[in-house]
């Protein structure tokens, strides 16, 4: 007796050089792609206020050096410079309430 799911389509995968044999669900095939992040977009990654900005348009910034503070749950949280560059865009003021993931500065 023929099994009900041998006609369902096999795709495969290939996973440190192995090949695997596969039926991918629904869920995995329209699931949103991994996107590497940007280290020159400070994105926030939790959602809260603006308690300062130490930063503006065109100061030049060192990996490690202070560019605002996110009030989140109650905790002040010091957001640091990811790499060394040049301050491109302030989209933030102190006092603003911002999402998880809303951009905060762009470096250059």
């Amino acid at each position: 007796m023929k099994n009900s799911k041998s006609t369902d389509k096999y795709q495969y995968i290939n996973i440190d050089n192995i090949k695997y044999k596969t039926r991918l669900t629904k869920k995995f095939t329209k699931r949103k792609i991994y996107e590497e992040k940007d280290p020159r977009k400070v994105l926030a990654f939790i959602p809260g206020t603006i308690r300062k900005v130490f930063v503006t348009q065109g100061k030049k910034v060192r990996e490690g050096d202070k560019i605002l503070i996110l009030e989140a749950m109650k905790m002040n949280n010091i957001i640091i410079s990811p790499l060394d560059g040049t301050v491109k865009h302030v989209n933030v003021k102190q006092g603003k309430i911002v999402a998880k993931n809303e951009l905060l500065i762009e470096i250059a």
